[in-house]
């Protein structure tokens, strides 16, 4: 395959922090590569400098001559007076500059090089520019072409700009983050639209799922250096293990070797020491490659739980609407003790001001919430991320607690505390202003933690979190003796974390489903495939009931067998119809399992067939009748 991007030994330094030094890959034709590495090790400078906005230290970025490459910012800007549609011609793409180009050309009074242009134009299909612009939003979902951009969500907003990189049909496309913000529905579309596609991909994201079944390589960055992994995201997982198991008994070797090489060095008479340089000059090698203890990068979140009665919160006919839109109508809800609740649904049905509600901060149009006198909240909000930057990292945990209680005498300081959650001793005396997005939202995350709290309410708390921190997350949040609240669109995290979801369908629709996102997945897809099944059985009924019957010649008088059976037809019909009544009906409680699930809808499509034909059989026979 033919090379599209080439790095080669590239460094990149801020001061004394290198991020990574000499590292090099390729991006081929069709590669669809993921990105991974912690939280402040250089992941969006990395896309930056490939980008070309940012500078590197040494090193080469060496693209293909005729390669269209776009970018995908983490946090796209664009004017907020703009409309929607005006965004999109002000990109800055090789085919907005041409039309821009185009129309300075044809306002001049000699219109020099008209003729270029025009077949440039031709060439790249620059007349129905819009209408495709137009097309993509609409597939995205934003058909308010004229909106202004300062109205728009986060999650419109990103959608936008994931029009923009679509729209010109680059041969690379460079992805940050591209799942934030995008609600399940459209983080899907994106999935299967990278899956079919063609083009070459370089991207970070946090979503695993994602991760697994678009890319087709993995390249780590990991203490400065680069490992590539030629497999999607469950075969890095299983090589990585391998390659740092290897590393932990090079280390257990060369500590052991090291142990001998002291005990030589200590019986070693000083008179000999010019004999033996070598071996000595080899000790202290083998000290240096031992002391390089190998940072696993847990994060350590096993803290103290208070105490939570039997009552946690109860919601008491709620309402809640803004306008036309409704969130919430007659809603009734009982929290259970150590309930884990997953919220889903697309952008726009609530789910932010439901949890909003639930800690005060937006009143009901009618009913309330009634909260246990034993809860105490820790709130973390997509919009919570509120720092002083000139406040150091230490300083911000010792505004909140000097001393950390773990429990059973254990107790830590807020510096060991940091230590924990990945910030050594050296980052903890930097300014808050120093740290990359993923540091500030994990700083953010250790300061609701160490209120102690017994009820964690998380708003999109996978945001620019690195994978590490959001398995250690996931697996202290499985071992909480407490209860939880997660609204995420991260599927992966969901299915780890919840026992059953709340799912905003929008207009105040809200589905109470028993699972994880997975089983309602599955549910959802087999439900809508009933619903389908059932508008094409009424548009049969109708078209059979359009079609004139045909005007016998003479009435046709019924054998005894013919009789018969239209007698065993007029009773079997009910009863189908009956059954397959039932099935519906238990296939919308959400209450089976997933094998029920799969069952019974065979059985009902089993039914419908068998239904139609005796209908018809009946239909047939009652005409004579």
């Amino acid at each position: 395959m033919a090379s599209v991007l080439q790095v080669d030994l590239l460094t990149k330094s801020f001061g004394d922090l290198i991020l990574f030094r000499d590292i090099s890959f390729g991006i081929a034709e069709g590669e669809r590569i993921g990105l991974i590495a912690k939280n402040g090790s250089g992941k969006t400078t990395l896309l930056n400098i490939l980008t070309g906005k940012e500078s590197y230290d040494s090193g080469s970025v060496v693209y293909r001559r005729d390669v269209r490459v776009a970018y995908l910012e983490q946090d796209p800007q664009y004017a907020p007076g703009l409309t929607v549609i005006q965004a999109c011609f002000q990109s800055g793409n090789e085919i907005t500059d041409l039309i821009a180009e185009y129309e300075q050309v044809i306002n001049s009074k000699d219109q020099k090089g008209l003729d270029v242009i025009l077949q440039r134009m031709d060439m790249l299909q620059a007349w129905d520019y819009e209408h495709r612009v137009k097309q993509i939003l609409a597939q995205l979902k934003i058909t308010n072409f004229d909106q202004q951009i300062g109205e728009l969500s986060g999650g419109q907003l990103k959608r936008v700009a994931l029009a923009n990189v679509l729209i010109t049909e680059p041969d690379l496309i460079i992805l940050d983050e591209p799942t934030n913000h995008l609600d399940l529905d459209m983080v899907e579309w994106l999935e299967g639209y990278l899956q079919r596609s063609r083009l070459s991909l370089l991207m970070v994201t946090h979503d695993r799922y994602f991760l697994d079944r678009v890319c087709n390589e993995i390249i780590e960055i990991d203490q400065q250096q680069i490992y590539q992994y030629k497999g999607n995201y469950s075969y890095y997982l299983e090589k990585r293990d391998e390659r740092v198991s290897a590393q932990n008994a090079e280390l257990d070797r060369a500590n052991n070797l090291l142990r001998k090489e002291l005990d030589w060095m200590r019986r070693q008479p000083q008179a000999r020491g010019t004999k033996a340089k070598s071996r000595i000059d080899a000790f202290y090698e083998l000290e240096k490659k031992a002391k390089q203890a190998r940072d696993t990068g847990n994060v350590q979140m096993q803290m103290k739980g208070s105490y939570i009665g039997n009552k946690i919160f109860e919601a008491q006919h709620v309402y809640k609407a803004f306008g036309d839109i409704k969130i919430l109508e007659d809603f009734n809800y009982t929290f259970a003790r150590y309930e884990k609740m997953g919220i889903v649904g697309n952008n726009g049905t609530g789910k932010s001001t439901f949890i909003k509600m639930l800690m005060g901060e937006v009143a009901p149009d009618k009913g309330c919430f009634d909260i246990g006198e034993t809860v105490k909240f820790g709130y973390y909000s997509q919009d919570g991320l509120q720092f002083d930057e000139q406040m150091k990292v230490l300083d911000v945990i010792q505004n909140i607690a000097e001393v950390i209680d773990l429990g059973n005498g254990s107790r830590l300081t807020a510096s060991q505390f940091l230590q924990h959650f990945l910030f050594p001793p050296e980052k903890q005396h930097n300014f808050v202003y120093k740290l990359s997005g993923g540091e500030k939202r994990r700083l953010y995350l250790c300061t609701v933690l160490i209120t102690n709290p017994n009820f964690l309410v998380l708003d999109e708390p996978t945001n620019d979190l690195d994978i590490v921190t959001l398995n250690i997350l996931e697996e202290y949040l499985q071992q909480f003796k407490g209860c939880v609240i997660v609204v995420s669109h991260d599927r992966y995290f969901m299915d780890k974390v919840v026992d059953h979801l709340l799912a905003f369908q929008g207009n105040a629709d809200i589905k109470d489903f028993p699972g994880n996102y997975s089983d309602y997945r599955e549910w959802k897809e087999i439900h809508e495939a009933l619903e389908r099944e059932k508008e094409q059985e009424a548009k049969t009924k109708e078209a059979k009931q359009q079609v004139a019957a045909p005007k016998p010649a003479e009435k046709k008088k019924l054998t005894f067998k013919e009789r018969k059976e239209f007698e065993e037809l007029d009773a079997l019909i009910p009863q189908l119809e009956e059954e397959k009544a039932r099935l519906e009906t238990e296939l919308s409680s959400g209450t089976l399992s997933t094998e029920d699930l799969l069952g019974k809808s065979n059985r009902i499509s089993v039914l419908i067939e068998e239904i139609d034909e005796k209908t018809m059989r009946w239909m047939e026979l009652s005409e004579w009748m």
